[in-house]
């Protein structure tokens, strides 16, 4: 783990405590636990943040940081995961999310034509309401546990090779 390039570029914890958008949590964003770099803060801070990514409501980061704090997770980890579904990202990342809830719901796939209007806002979001949130919470949990667990095998494999490295290395040979 890069740990020097991520206390460089990870935002301290008084500059986060400044936004707007986490004033309401205060001093709770000081806390040490929240922006150590261990193991089963980030892995479980990726897994979190990339099932709140999923979430179709503009709440992430707050959302984020509210879970991160109740579950003691790192900050920045579970705030940056919430960044995967941004502009660029969020269309394809919610039809996919859309037709996994119509492959579970047994749905059949509507027309999709967005516009941003009211009119389509009434009548045409209408029928596809109800796969598009249980494709969003499919997605949710298997993203979530996917990645947590991923990340945990990459981390432990990490863990065990840079430990046989510096193990052959201070054996004489």
């Amino acid at each position: 783990m890069p740990r020097r390039l991520l206390k460089r570029i990870v935002p301290h914890a008084h500059a986060l405590r400044s936004r707007w958008y986490l004033k309401v949590f205060g001093s709770h964003l000081t806390d040490p636990r929240l922006w150590s770099l261990q193991r089963r803060g980030v892995t479980a801070a990726f897994g979190a943040g990339l099932a709140i990514c999923f979430l179709p409501l503009p709440i992430h980061l707050p959302l984020a940081a509210l879970v991160a704090i109740v579950w003691r997770l790192n900050v920045p980890c579970v705030i940056a995961t919430t960044w995967i579904v941004n502009p660029f990202t969020m269309v394809p990342i919610y039809y996919v999310a859309y037709r996994v809830g119509t492959a579970v719901t047994g749905d059949a796939p509507h027309a999709f034509g967005f516009r941003l209007s009211w009119d389509w806002l009434q009548h045409g979001l209408g029928p596809m309401w109800k796969p598009f949130l249980v494709g969003c919470l499919v997605c949710a949990v298997v993203c979530g546990f996917g990645g947590w667990f991923v990340l945990e095998v990459i981390w432990r494999r990490s863990v065990v090779r840079r430990y046989r490295e510096r193990r052959t290395a201070s054996t004489p040979g």
